[in-house]
């Protein structure tokens, strides 16, 4: 499926119809060999195609909310939205009761009228980067499907859904790279917000001090067109920034040897092309991202806050959960409270530093994932499990704890295994980050 932008103007000059793109989006949704009833757990038919033809008798009438009006849209499983149960990918929610009103994310889309083709598979309450869900199965990132590999998480089925064109858009939440992360391996673009823009409420929670609304998309433009609709607080046009005007952060200690092969050649490769196009990149004393690891080396904020929230749940239904994910739930509760205060002053002494650190800079630069989608069977062993998701989190949660806003987008060559280059910029700078986001995907496709 086209960007949202060139799906608007096929709108526009009648070229196709809401009709049309939500029968392309179902079809490959049945066509995608089994990945559309491992990406989607919910797909209303009926109800689509009736929104599809109504939309479309508006646009006959010139009556539409917004030029995007029609194009389909998918939505991660934490979202409420009205009339339906919010799972969260688990069996353990299936007997509540639907929800009563749309998330304030999902109605901003929709007022655009943007149409909801579904809601996507993802990680049990979103608690893992890899996006593993042995309840409806996991979702493959599109690159070499004859192994089998893993898509990334927590938004998994967001990704999948957005790289086989089963959508235009899928909206997903990142607490610690759950956007970047399944964009990278996916080939697609992901963002996370600067937290607080978009509210959360609606989206059931992992960790209310880290998480966020964002999405991912077929380009920068569409997932800041989706960033200004659901935060309104800017209008989505991009003041394009050059790329000989861009001056970006590369930390002095970022593990090269660390990142797998691919990685880096694709990495080097990107950070060469911006230089040609007269990008200046800088090296600075960027938090080593060890030593944030070893500051969450427990489950830190997430499990602390996420336990809280699932306390009752756990302990009345917990041979329910994902094993895998009721244990990272129930760490929280093994950390005390002084251990909880202490991570959030380290936190806020070191989200200063880095905004200090950053003046000057249109951003900070570095590969989304030290590694390109594992296999799934890679991850049989829970020992693997634990070494791939924190290898797959490493770089993203930095962005997560600093309080930064971070962007994904795919640096590989067509053809080869996926990986991002990720940008991060400080708190509040989501508008001048996109503008540099811009320009740095056109010069590392060799478009400068």
């Amino acid at each position: 499926m086209k960007t949202i932008d060139a799906l608007a103007r096929d709108l526009e000059t009648g070229q196709t119809t809401a009709a049309a793109l939500v029968e392309t989006a179902l079809e490959r949704i049945k066509d995608a060999a089994g990945e559309g009833a491992r990406t989607f757990l919910r797909v209303d038919e009926a109800g689509v195609r009736e929104t599809a033809r109504y939309v479309d008798g508006l646009r006959r009438r010139n009556a539409q909310p917004s030029r995007y009006a029609g194009i389909p849209i998918s939505v991660k499983d934490l979202f409420d939205v009205a009339g339906e149960v919010t799972t969260v990918g688990s069996v353990v929610l299936k007997d509540q009761p639907p929800a009563q009103a749309d998330a304030p994310a999902i109605a901003r889309m929709k007022a655009k009228g943007f149409i909801v083709i579904g809601r996507t598979n993802m990680t049990e309450f979103a608690y893992s980067g890899v996006g593993l869900n042995p309840h409806y199965g996991t979702p493959l990132s599109p690159y070499d499907r004859a192994t089998g590999r893993i898509p990334g998480g927590s938004s998994s089925g967001a990704a999948v859904s957005v790289a086989d064109g089963m959508c235009a858009l899928g909206l997903g939440t990142d607490t610690g790279g759950s956007c970047r992360i399944p964009a990278s391996f996916c080939g697609v673009v992901g963002y996370k917000p600067s937290t607080g823009r978009i509210p959360t409420h609606g989206a059931y929670a992992l960790s209310r001090t880290l998480d966020s609304v964002g999405s991912l998309g077929r380009s920068v433009r569409c997932v800041a067109l989706a960033d200004a609709i659901m935060a309104e607080d800017w209008d989505g046009n991009i003041e394009e920034s050059a790329v000989n005007q861009l001056k970006l952060g590369l930390p002095d200690n970022l593990d090269m040897d660390g990142l797998e092969e691919s990685v880096a050649k694709n990495f080097e490769r990107a950070m060469k092309r911006l230089r040609d196009g007269g990008c200046r990149i800088d090296k600075i004393a960027f938090p080593s991202i060890e030593e944030i690891s070893a500051i969450n080396s427990k489950g830190g904020i997430s499990a602390i806050e996420a336990f809280t929230d699932h306390r009752a749940l756990i302990l009345s239904k917990g041979e329910l959960y994902d094993p895998r994910v009721g244990r990272r739930i129930l760490n929280g509760s093994k950390i005390p409270a002084y251990e909880y205060l202490e991570i959030l002053r380290v936190r806020s002494e070191l989200i200063a530093r880095v905004k200090r650190l950053l003046r000057g800079f249109d951003g900070i630069l570095m590969p989304t994932t030290p590694n390109v989608p594992p296999p799934v069977a890679a991850l049989e062993r829970d020992e693997e499990y634990t070494r791939i998701n924190f290898l797959s989190l490493k770089h993203t949660f930095a962005g997560n704890f600093l309080d930064l806003c971070a962007i994904s987008l795919p640096m590989h060559e067509p053809g080869g295994a996926p990986c991002g280059l990720m940008i991060m910029a400080p708190w509040g700078s989501d508008q001048a980050l996109f503008a540099a986001a811009v320009a740095v995907e056109r010069a590392i496709a060799g478009d400068c």
